[in-house]
């Protein structure tokens, strides 16, 4: 069996989220603790910029007015709205075999176990599927394919971005659980409000939440994270220890947080 670490985390702010994210990446790519798999959420609704990604796609007054933060993540990608979803990171040396060969191997090889925690909580999704429009141009994550994307009735179920450093690879995603997913665009710039209508009516085209997977059946936080971590210990014959941060982790994530993923001058940097 392999020895993994299991965090349940709080909800709590984007760039704490991205920090505790890269502290993690940091000691397991050091050799100081297992591969780690952790859950969790966000508080207040944070929209999140792939590394690449302008700023410019962003409309910071309708953001404040809205009540949103904003945070630029290590991966790469397009914009998510993280709010109502369940939120996995899953953390790996450089050498573990679920990271090895290219980026789209490694997302093959995860999207298994997150396939498997989906049928648990009664979905059929579709995965291992390539995308046919890669290099899409749209500034939402949840409209533009990627290889491996999880659907389920042709709509994007799990946005996922992957980084990879020299000791250790990083992979998050977002899993949205309930509510409209064309909120995203009320936060993004558009010509006009007939621009940015229909831009809505394309991001609920593209994508679901559970619930719509689930015909209206709604599953709680706690469920869907317990779904998914059993369906990454059947995948990876996984013995998972629930774990909290260690001291080393914690007092790096609140520098990162602080210096980096909460300071806007990296946020608006691109």
């Amino acid at each position: 069996m392999r020895q993994w670490r299991l965090i349940y985390d709080y909800p709590t702010a984007g760039s704490v989220n991205m920090a505790v994210d890269e502290a993690i990446l940091q000691v397991v790519g050091a050799g100081q603790s297992f591969p780690t798999l952790r859950l969790y959420a966000w508080k207040p609704p944070c929209l999140s910029l792939g590394y690449g990604q302008k700023a410019a796609d962003v409309d910071f007054a309708r953001l404040a007015a809205l009540g949103w933060d904003v945070v630029r993540r290590p991966t790469g990608g397009r914009a998510i709205l993280h709010t109502d979803e369940l939120t996995y990171s899953v953390a790996l040396p450089a050498g573990d075999d679920i990271a090895a060969g290219s980026v789209v191997e490694s997302y093959r090889r995860i999207s298994h176990a997150l396939v498997a925690g989906l049928v648990k909580l009664g979905v059929r999704p579709e995965a291992d599927q390539r995308a046919d429009r890669i290099g899409a141009s749209g500034p939402v994550c949840f409209e533009t394919p990627s290889h491996y994307e999880i659907t389920v009735g042709g709509r994007k179920l799990i946005g996922s971005a992957q980084v990879r450093r020299k000791d250790g690879v990083l992979q998050h995603g977002s899993l949205p659980l309930y509510g409209d997913l064309g909120r995203i665009c009320d936060a993004l710039v558009y010509a006009n409000d007939a621009e940015r209508e229909a831009a809505k009516v394309q991001v609920r085209a593209r994508a679901a939440t559970l619930c719509e997977a689930l015909n209206g059946q709604c599953i709680d936080w706690q469920t869907a994270a317990d779904a998914i971590a059993q369906g990454f210990s059947e995948t990876f014959e996984i013995e998972f220890t629930r774990a909290a941060l260690l001291p080393a982790e914690r007092a790096d994530a609140e520098r990162l947080a602080t210096g980096v993923y909460g300071n806007e001058a990296y946020t608006r940097r691109r």
